[in-house]
């Protein structure tokens, strides 16, 4: 071959080269530069989206010009245009005309367009489309592009299809008569519009609703200011910031990211009926949901009918407000709530003296079709307003923020209406007067009220007297007497064999021993601070894990009841299941669900079988137990410490996933409370908190330092209590940290999961896990920002010096000793400060 031929191979290979390259680098689309379905795309100036035509599946045929992340493996379509007109083969080409418009064609036949609207008022002159960074495909006059604030002729944003991105905004332009809202796919593999969606309504108090067809399947709940009132976990967090805008032009929700390496988006999913927040895990190389709602049976939409509020907690869940009855109660004690509940007394309205308000705390504000909004006025104006007004129903402050303002009212029934342990807001319902205790006229009583009141005072003081000489001799009786205060139960609300919470069954003892084959060994499953548990069948073949509360427990009593009247409460899929108790003679036992695979102890510590959890299944877990503690603090209705967290205490099913057990040392927090104190300190010996286990003070940040160490042994595989090196650092932590300082955090692996483990993330979880466990709890996160921290890659805080103890007493002449009682049995820790 000739050096000339040569040459012009070499410098045709290098033109082809140079022009593929162009090819795959468009970010813009002219009308002289179509996108056609020949491989090429459209792609974003930083590489995040991508646009082009795609098939969904693997067995249709049907193409679609759609926009995708461009970096993700996992194709990820975040927007479609032809998606209720696809295309049968490869010939779809998207063209722009002079009149700005992206046309869609196959063979020449338009399948899609958009209809562009000169913001500008003057012809347009050379349009241009691009895929901007955020994902939105845009068309823009070309002398516009350079510009700071740009006004685009169209906008992909503007017609979102099942996924909100970030920057997008959901809802209505009254200018344009836009309303921008998501509908979800018909199924995985096909784009077209089902009937499952959601978006704003602008009444004159806006609300969000998801729809079936024309039905309403799930409601937000009226913005406050922080988040809307149905979704309390979804507020300001290090990650998204949130932004609602409702003026006289614009009704609209939108969010933004806080760290740009941060990938988020929001989907409808018409197959699962829900809608999920999503973020992406680099070093998993998939997508972890965030949160989703519809969260439980409450989130269904008027589930509980008129005035009558869900509680998740109870049971039956549906509960009619103070002041009001059921409707039809045998429908409703057939669990049938649809007709909700009617006042037990009239309104009076013609003389408004006569009537007064209830307030409902942490709720969830009713549907908004009939409201009112004014934000210029305060509440006790509000309520006179209210009051004013025989139609209206209710007030409430529009914004939660601070002390509280603006003003919205209720009128007609109320409807939809939720408790939350935290979050929500508080609504004032108005009914009778005389139906409330707090609002009786005592103006004529007023002189005996005075006495009453002294006789009050000196009866307390009295008693008071009593009660003290009564704590002395207590004291000096006896050592070892429980504080029983410091369970929910009290000795007096639990009398003989009765159990009184609703729908929980009881058991009789020759069930359970039939169950058990009368407690024998083979059926022993494991041995609790408390007692022995046994496996058993019940006749109708239910498995079931009975915890037998051992006679010679001296503190068990009291942590039985606690764990009755509080488990029976809570429903999540990450808490074990009660399915009753059984109480007779000297016998308390409790029946929970049947978990296989037992405890995470015994997998995590044991050679062989810790094998079987690979890193995949270990952040599951993680995640699980987050998830878990989350509802305890905030999303159910009872803010719930559960203050023994540890290994033996997460159960984990058949497929391995955790439900957290043990609830027999929990405490209740009010809706304000954020620290307790006590002077029995309960707990396990490497897990409790140092200020809870030196000074007694604990709060929901003292569950999250034993997330902390919990996390670092699912990581490790090693106990958090034992020596680790020469130095005699005694417990994990304490070696945690040390590897830590010196840049040696990798060793903490596990080496079952090393061939199987993302090391970014591993070590990433590693810096989660000393951020839980700093020495002062207000460095510690709350376990919604540790959810966020474990599933997002973003850069963490440095953590500093956590809290770590010793079982050696003789350590250093400084260090703090306290007498502590472990759940399995009683053991003198020493408080260590950080090396």
């Amino acid at each position: 071959m000739s050096l000339i031929k040569m040459s012009i191979i070499f410098y045709t290979y290098l033109i082809l080269i140079y022009f593929s390259q162009i090819s795959l680098a468009l970010d813009s689309i002219s009308q002289s530069i179509p996108l056609k379905d020949d491989g090429n795309t459209l792609v974003s100036k930083d590489g995040t989206f991508e646009l082009g035509f795609f098939t969904p599946g693997s067995n249709s045929q049907k193409r679609y010009l759609g926009i995708w992340y461009k970096k993700i493996p996992i194709q990820t379509v975040v927007w479609v245009a032809n998606r209720v007109n696809p295309i049968n083969d490869s010939s779809g080409t998207l063209t722009l005309n002079i009149n700005g418009n992206l046309v869609l064609t196959q063979n020449e036949t338009i399948v899609w367009s958009t209809t562009t609207k000169n913001s500008l008022g003057k012809k347009q002159v050379n349009p241009i489309a691009f895929l901007l960074d955020s994902g939105n495909l845009v068309v823009i006059d070309q002398k516009e592009a350079e510009k700071e604030k740009k006004s685009y002729f169209w906008q992909s944003f503007d017609f979102p299809t099942d996924t909100f991105l970030p920057e997008m905004k959901l809802g209505l332009d009254f200018r344009t008569g836009l309303n921008r809202r998501l509908t979800a796919w018909k199924s995985p593999n096909d784009p077209s519009p089902s009937d499952f969606s959601f978006g704003l309504v602008s009444h004159n108090n806006p609300d969000g609703y998801m729809m079936k067809g024309d039905k309403i399947f799930y409601r937000s709940g009226p913005w406050n200011g922080l988040h809307s009132s149905g979704s309390p976990q979804v507020r300001p967090n290090p990650i998204y910031e949130f932004r609602f805008v409702f003026n006289k032009d614009e009704l609209y929700y939108t969010y933004s990211l806080k760290n740009s390496s941060v990938i988020s988006r929001l989907v409808l999913n018409a197959t699962a009926s829900v809608r999920n927040r999503y973020v992406w895990i680099e070093s998993a190389k998939r997508w972890e949901i965030y949160t989703s709602v519809p969260l439980d049976l409450c989130d269904n939409y008027a589930i509980c009918g008129a005035y009558a509020s869900c509680v998740i907690s109870d049971s039956p869940v549906c509960q009619c407000i103070e002041g009001f009855e059921a409707k039809l109660p045998r429908a409703w004690n057939s669990m049938d709530w649809s007709n909700g509940c009617v006042r037990k007394k009239a309104l009076r309205c013609e003389d408004k003296e006569k009537d007064g308000f209830v307030k409902l705390s942490g709720v969830k504000g009713p549907d908004t079709t009939y409201s009112w909004l004014d934000e210029r006025i305060g509440l006790e104006e509000c309520r006179v307003k209210c009051l004013d007004n025989c139609s209206c129903m209710a007030y409430a402050n529009s914004d939660v923020r601070g002390e509280g303002s603006g003003c919205a009212l209720w009128f007609g029934d109320l409807i939809d209406i939720r408790n939350f342990a935290a979050g929500g807001q508080d609504l004032y319902v108005r009914m009778d007067a005389s139906e409330l205790v707090e609002h009786v006229n005592v103006g004529s009583h007023k002189k005996k009220g005075v006495m009453v009141a002294v006789t009050v005072l000196l009866a307390v003081a009295a008693l008071s007297g009593i009660l003290i000489l009564a704590w002395c001799y207590r004291q000096k009786s006896s050592n070892n007497v429980k504080d029983k205060s410091e369970f929910i139960i009290n000795e007096d609300q639990y009398s003989g064999m009765q159990v009184d919470d609703g729908d929980l069954p009881v058991f009789n003892l020759s069930t359970i021993a039939k169950a058990t084959n009368n407690f024998t060994v083979n059926n022993k499953i494991g041995e609790g601070g408390f007692g022995p548990v046994y496996r058993g069948i019940l006749a109708d073949e239910v498995e079931i894990a009975v915890k037998r509360l051992s006679t010679s427990s001296g503190q068990g009593l009291n942590e039985f009841k606690n764990e009755v009247k509080l488990i029976a409460k809570l429903q999540h899929r990450n808490l074990v299941k009660l399915l009753g108790c059984c109480l007779e003679g000297e016998e308390k036992m409790l029946v929970y669900e049947y978990m296989p695979n037992s405890s995470l102890d015994s997998f995590i510590f044991d050679k062989e079988k810790s094998e079987l959890l690979d890193w995949s299944k270990r952040f599951d877990i993680i995640c699980g137990i987050a998830r878990g503690l989350i509802y305890l603090h905030q999303d159910s209705r009872l803010r719930i410490i559960h203050r023994d967290l540890k290994a033996s205490n997460v159960l984990l099913d058949k497929e391995l996933n955790p439900k957290i057990s043990d609830f027999g040392m929990a405490r209740i927090f009010g809706g304000d409370q954020k620290e307790g104190n006590t002077r029995r300190i309960v707990g396990t010996y490497g897990y409790m908190a140092p200020e809870y286990a030196t000074d007694g003070l604990f709060s929901v940040k003292s569950d999250v330092f034993s997330f902390g160490v919990l996390l670092m042994e699912i990581i490790s595989g090693k106990r958090s209590r034992g020596y680790y090196n020469q130095d005699q650092i005694h417990n994990l932590i304490g070696y945690a940290w040390k590897l830590w300082k010196e840049g040696r955090a990798i060793k903490l692996i596990d080496k079952s999961i090393e061939d199987t483990c993302f090391m970014s993330q591993v070590l990433h979880c590693i810096h989660v896990s000393l951020l839980c466990v700093q020495q002062n709890p207000e460095d510690r996160p709350g376990m919604s920002s540790v959810i966020l921290m474990l599933v997002s890659d973003f850069e963490l805080p440095e953590p500093k010096q956590p809290g770590f103890f010793s079982k050696d007493s003789s350590e250093t002449e400084s260090s703090t000793s306290k007498h502590l009682l472990s759940s399995t049995n009683e053991i003198t820790i020493t408080l260590l400060e950080a090396r």
